[in-house]
């Protein structure tokens, strides 16, 4: 079994010095350096990197400003995404994005951990979890998104927040670690006031 093999399997493998990992890596790191680069006039080629880089897109989809992964062929994105500036997926694992959602700036979204002890996290061993994000999500400025998680359709999630657990369907999650404050009821579809008072 190979090391991206194992990664699939979520099993520890050697994301630092394996050189067919390093190499696939690479790869990516060349498509995202030309389309880190691109002025934001040139949707066409803009899309097309990004449809070459990542596994599976939707027919509509926006990448605003830079945006940086590991492997790019492990994420999945849903019709009508929109990341703002400075997204970050670490995709040793799938990460797989539904239908309608919004990300934020300064959103991670990582699978990668390592482990506890420095001896194995030395060697350049990690494990990678994967990441599902349903329809209808949106993720607020500043969130990071931990190995594992699973975020359920509609839910919103707050500026700021770490999302160590799954978060079920419908709801406002926020804080660190992030927790449900409320469910999302008919009542925030008629809301004019969106002042802080």
């Amino acid at each position: 079994m190979d090391e991206l093999e194992k990664a699939a399997k979520g099993m520890l493998y050697d994301a630092n010095y394996d050189a067919a990992v390093l190499e696939k890596r690479k790869a990516a790191k060349r498509i995202l350096h030309r389309l880190n680069r691109l002025s934001p006039d040139e949707d066409a080629e803009r899309n097309g990197l990004i449809r070459q880089l990542l596994g599976k897109t939707g027919e509509r989809f926006v990448f605003d400003g830079q945006f940086h992964c590991d492997f790019g062929f492990n994420i999945e994105i849903g019709e009508d995404f929109y990341a703002n500036v400075n997204l970050v997926i670490l995709d040793g694992a799938k990460v797989v994005i539904g239908n309608n959602c919004f990300i934020a700036p300064n959103v991670g979204l990582f699978t990668a951990g390592h482990p506890l002890d420095p001896e194995r996290r030395n060697k350049g061993l990690e494990y990678a979890l994967p990441i599902t994000i349903g329809n209808d999500v949106w993720i607020g400025g500043g969130v990071s998104v931990m190995p594992g998680v699973t975020v359920g359709d509609g839910a919103m999630i707050a500026a700021g927040t770490v999302v160590t657990k799954d978060v079920p369907p419908g709801v406002i999650f926020a804080g660190n670690p992030g927790r449900v404050i409320r469910e999302i009821t008919e009542k925030d579809g008629e809301r004019t006031d969106f002042s802080r008072k």
